[in-house]
């Protein structure tokens, strides 16, 4: 007799990905193939620890924030002694969805809409109607009776939430290391009060791409010079046209100028490929590092962390910090954008703009702006991406060659040394060690 079909796990064991995967270019397949999708929503997603959300999107106790990921419907909740739970969003006894709304207020307790069961905050049962006509049946030691069930982990890391999937996985700490959370260690030390705050709704984006192709691009830095010569040259001919004095203030110049850098300023920005497919991009400088000074708010770090480390703090302004797979990180505008794949083919990318709380208005202004001028469907910028990944996904499709290469500076034995500081910016090297990440996951014997 054949195993009922809820039982039949798409993980097939002993199904290897390695062969798509060599040390200098990757097969099609990865981005093409509905089983190579369906193998990573399983081993990879789940296994991972990804970005849910940051803990100020629920300020409140009752506050939920909700998320699919990997065809996992998850809810974020804040609880009475303002710590965060993280649960899959389902009722245990038919599996409707308790929260419908990406985000608002339950209250004190969770009640489900179809049979109105009802949970505490924390997820444990707390009333059924009919209750007498459960007694003497199995409900209570059932599965449907221990309440909402939740992720194998959540981490709330100085409110930046991730949670893997999956009971087993990598641990927190060991899947990041110190040198990755560096960069959110950096956003949060920025606040003169420690904390950071979601400045508005997230910008939210379906693209027709597969999810690699969008992660690759953070780290491309050969690309802009290409694919937004068109966006830097109005910036720079509107530049042009302002009164002298203020291209240096207007914060779409300040913004949108840096992407008509040549090659050699992305070369010389300087990079770091570290283990599990983490990387930084921009380690000495970045589009980000010419901003305008904001000599108020700096005497007000150099007063809490004394004035050396307050330079070097504010000095360290990545062009992306990538914590794969789920999401890529700016410290100066701080700036997330997430990764929720919804098909081989098909990707929602969000950029979450956060301020520093108790920092100047302009920071505020220089975060809602970047996002709306770089990462709006509508922007300047993020038309150019869009329409040359969607390009990339169909092209792929057409026969000849089937590999895509990453031999930008490619070197036989880069890959023993898991954490590596480069100098040339422009290495593809970064791409490449994400797919070092995507194997250890995909193939994890």
């Amino acid at each position: 007799m054949s195993e009922p079909l809820s039982m039949q796990s798409p993980d097939a064991a002993g199904e290897s990905v390695a062969g798509l995967v060599q040390a200098d270019r990757v097969h099609r397949d990865v981005y093409l193939s509905a089983r190579v999708y369906a193998l990573e929503r399983e081993r990879l997603w789940k296994r991972a620890w990804v970005f849910l959300g940051h803990d100020s999107l629920v300020p409140k106790a009752g506050d939920y924030y909700t998320a699919e990921i990997a065809g996992q419907s998850l809810a974020m909740l804040r609880q009475a002694d303002g710590t965060v739970a993280v649960m899959f969003n389902r009722c245990a006894h038919k599996g409707s969805r308790l929260l419908h709304e990406r985000q608002g207020s339950a209250g004190k307790f969770l009640r489900c809409p179809y049979h109105a069961w009802t949970y505490k905050l924390d997820g444990k049962l707390m009333s059924v109607p009919l209750k007498n006509d459960y007694e003497g049946t199995g409900m209570s030691a059932s599965a449907s009776g221990q309440g909402l069930a939740a992720p194998g982990g959540v981490r709330n890391y100085k409110g930046f939430v991730f949670v893997r999937i999956s009971e087993s996985g990598p641990d927190f700490d060991g899947y990041f290391g110190s040198t990755a959370l560096a960069t959110l260690d950096n956003m949060v030390a920025r606040s003169p009060l420690g904390e950071l705050e979601v400045v508005g709704a997230p910008l939210r984006n379906v693209i027709r791409c597969n999810w690699k192709m969008y992660l690759e691009n953070i780290n491309d830095t050969v690309h802009p010079i290409s694919t937004h010569e068109s966006a830097a040259t109005a910036a720079a001919g509107i530049g042009k046209s302002l009164p002298e004095g203020d291209a240096g203030t207007s914060l779409a110049m300040e913004q949108l100028l840096p992407f008509g850098a040549g090659y050699s300023f992305y070369s010389d920005m300087g990079a770091k490929v570290l283990p599990n497919g983490h990387s930084v991009l921009g380690t000495k400088a970045s589009i980000h590092t010419g901003y305008a000074p904001l000599p108020e708010y700096e005497a007000e770090l150099a007063a809490l962390y004394g004035a050396d480390q307050a330079r070097a703090l504010l000095a360290f302004s990545p062009q992306n910090t990538v914590l794969y797979p789920s999401a890529a990180f700016k410290t100066s505008p701080s700036l997330v954008r997430v990764l929720r794949p919804l098909g081989p083919d098909r990707t929602l990318v969000e950029a979450w703009a956060l301020a520093p709380r108790g920092a100047p208005q302009r920071l505020r202004q220089r975060v809602a702006s970047y996002a709306r001028l770089v990462f709006s469907p509508m922007s300047v910028v993020a038309h150019d991406d869009v329409h040359l990944f969607e390009s990339q996904q169909i092209g792929l499709g057409s026969d000849g060659n089937e590999w895509v290469s990453l031999h930008r500076g490619h070197k036989a034995d880069e890959a023993q040394t898991p954490e590596l500081a480069l100098e040339n910016g422009n290495n593809e090297i970064m791409m490449r060690n994400q797919y070092r990440g995507w194997l250890r996951l995909m193939d994890p014997a």
